[in-house]
C-alpha cells in the first residue's frame, strides 16, 4: 500500500482535486472576478480559511487551477500534434470565457518577477514554445509548414497569436480565434 492510497495524505489529495474540479468549473463559468475564495469553499464544504489550508493563499489556488486546466487540455488534444492541439484548444476557449479571463489576467500579472506564479509561466512558455517547435519540424519534414520558416520563432509566434487571440475574444470582437488560428497555419 502506498502513502497516496491511504489515510489522511489521500484524503486531502481528494480534496484538493475536488476544489481543483469545482474551481475549474466554477470559474469557467462566472469568471475570475466574479469567483471568490468563499463561494468556492461554499461549493465543496469547506470555510475560506480551509480552502486555502489545501493552496496556501488565493494566488496558489488559481495558479493549480491554471495547471489544471492545462492538463485537461492535455487530455482533450489526446495524440493529435501540438499545433493543431493549438488551433483545439483556441477553439475550447470560446466556451470558457471566465478561464480565458484567469489566464489573461494571472499571466500579466505574473510578468512582475515577484509575483507567485511567474515561475510557472515562465516554464509553461518554455515547455509550450519546445512542443510547437517540434511539431512545426515534423510538419516541415512533412511538406505542410515551409521549411524557411524558424521553428523557435514561428512557436514564439504561434504562442502570442494565440494569447492575443483570448484577450481580444474577451472584447466580443466578430473573429473566431480558432477560424485566425488556422489562416495563420495556412498561411505558414
Amino acid at each position: 500500500m502506498t502513502a497516496s492510497s491511504r489515510g489522511p495524505y489521500a484524503k486531502g489529495v481528494a480534496k484538493r482535486e475536488e476544489i481543483l474540479t469545482k474551481a475549474l468549473e466554477v470559474i469557467a463559468r462566472h469568471g475570475y472576478r466574479k469567483t471568490s475564495t468563499r463561494e468556492l469553499a461554499a461549493a465543496v464544504g469547506l470555510s475560506e480559511a480551509g480552502l486555502l489550508h489545501y493552496f496556501g493563499s488565493k494566488e496558489q489556488l488559481f495558479e493549480a487551477v491554471l495547471r489544471a486546466r492545462d492538463e485537461a487540455d492535455l487530455e482533450r488534444l489526446g495524440d493529435e500534434d501540438v499545433v493543431g492541439g493549438l488551433v483545439k484548444i483556441v477553439r475550447h476557449n470560446r466556451d470558457v470565457p471566465g478561464l480565458v479571463q484567469l489566464y489573461s489576467t494571472f499571466s500579466a500579472e505574473a510578468g512582475d518577477p515577484q509575483h507567485g506564479a511567474h515561475e510557472y509561466f515562465v516554464e509553461r512558455y518554455q515547455r509550450l514554445r519546445e512542443s510547437l517547435a517540434d511539431s512545426i519540424r515534423t510538419r516541415q519534414a512533412a511538406g505542410t509548414i515551409s521549411t524557411a520558416a524558424d521553428p523557435e520563432k514561428i512557436a514564439t509566434l504561434l504562442i502570442a497569436v494565440s494569447d492575443g487571440l483570448q484577450i481580444q475574444s474577451q472584447f466580443s470582437l466578430d473573429d473566431e480565434p480558432a477560424e485566425v488560428m488556422e489562416h495563420l497555419l495556412a498561411l505558414l
